[in-house]
């Protein structure tokens, strides 16, 4: 199941995420793939936000991960770019792969594509302008086919 939708500046691209971060209950995997600059640290942000967090979202590139905690689950962001092998981070990020309390979200996730669950929502994004972006949404099984459901409604 795909869902493709354009977004004409920042604002709009964390609003879709704050609207998507609503049907978050916690064991969901979001893998975000895009060129350097294409607008998946600030989808990030708009999901933290519609998750009800209210300090600094950072991209992690050069931290690896980043955990931002709520009051019911946690928000554990993976920026794989820098990795050339997963080690200890992909260690740390199979474990969260499991957690009912943590949604997980990846960047550059190809060096674990073995390890990630095929039920994922997969978001490709795509600069076709200045602010602007195609994201296109791509579910892998029922938990991510009912996000994407919720968030076409």
């Amino acid at each position: 199941m795909n869902y493709e939708i354009s977004t004409t500046n920042s604002e709009a691209t964390q609003a879709l995420a704050t609207k998507l971060a609503k049907h978050l209950k916690g064991g969901e995997v979001i893998e975000l793939a895009s060129d350097l600059g294409g607008g998946k640290t600030t989808f990030v942000q708009g999901l933290a936000r519609g998750l009800g967090y209210h300090g600094d979202v950072t991209s992690p590139t050069f931290t690896l991960s980043q955990i931002y905690k709520l009051p019911s689950l946690e928000i554990h962001h993976y920026d794989l770019y820098r990795l050339g092998e997963t080690g200890v981070v992909g260690d740390e990020l199979t474990e969260d792969l499991h957690d009912p309390f943590v949604v997980t979200v990846i960047e550059w996730g190809g060096i674990m594509e073995a390890h990630l669950p095929k039920d994922r929502l997969r978001i490709s994004f795509e600069v076709t302008g200045d602010n602007d972006r195609r994201l296109t949404f791509t579910a892998g099984g029922p938990v991510s086919e009912h996000l994407l459901k919720e968030l076409k409604s």
